[in-house]
């Protein structure tokens, strides 16, 4: 089973990233590169700021930033116990691929589809009773997730995990704080 889940996750990560466009490696360069988005986050913390309370969009900013060490951390441990070369670091195919990165740590899971998918779901779990259109966010994460691919240093699998663990890890810790921070913060408010 496994191994036919990994010849799947090679052919399909071959047939992705063939289809790339030369004219656009510059874009998908660009939209790769984490800082690329610092915009889009400082429009989510605007966005809490404007409505929310300040004292509970403090709170919120900071559990997204814990959010984020927890998503990172766990990226990096896993990372490191599955050592899972990169396509662009294996021989077998990396002369069949294109690859406009070449980053030399392992690839299972994506911390970029990981961290990309943590922060906006809870970003949107945030937000979604204060804008209808906060799932518009969502496109953010699945062009970041999906520029690995292009890029030539992530499998197919290593992108729907990383969303799993994003997503998955998002709706704890959003959990978390409608169940101790949020009672903390009404409390606070009443006294």
């Amino acid at each position: 089973m496994l191994k036919k889940i990994l010849e799947w996750d090679r052919e399909t990560f071959i047939y992705l990233n063939s289809l790339g466009i030369e004219r656009l490696d510059g874009f998908w360069s660009f939209v790769t590169n984490i800082t690329t988005w610092i915009p889009l986050y400082i429009l989510f913390f605007l966005l809490i700021l404007l409505k929310h309370r300040r004292k509970e969009a403090l709170f919120m900013s900071l559990w997204i930033i814990c959010l984020l060490f927890f998503v990172v951390f766990l990226t990096d441990v896993t990372k490191e116990f599955v050592a899972r070369l990169r396509p662009n670091n294996e021989e077998e195919i990396n002369t069949l691929i294109r690859i406009l990165k070449s980053p030399t740590n392992y690839s299972f899971f994506s911390g970029h589809a990981a961290s990309s998918f943590s922060i906006t779901t809870l970003v949107y779990l945030f937000l979604k009773d204060k804008f209808k259109w906060v799932w518009l966010f969502f496109l953010w994460p699945f062009i970041f997730a999906f520029s690995r691919i292009y890029v030539g240093v992530h499998y197919p699998v290593d992108i729907l995990v990383g969303t799993f663990v994003g997503t998955a890890s998002a709706f704890f810790f959003f959990y978390m704080y409608n169940g101790f921070i949020g009672p903390y913060l009404a409390s606070s408010r009443r006294e």
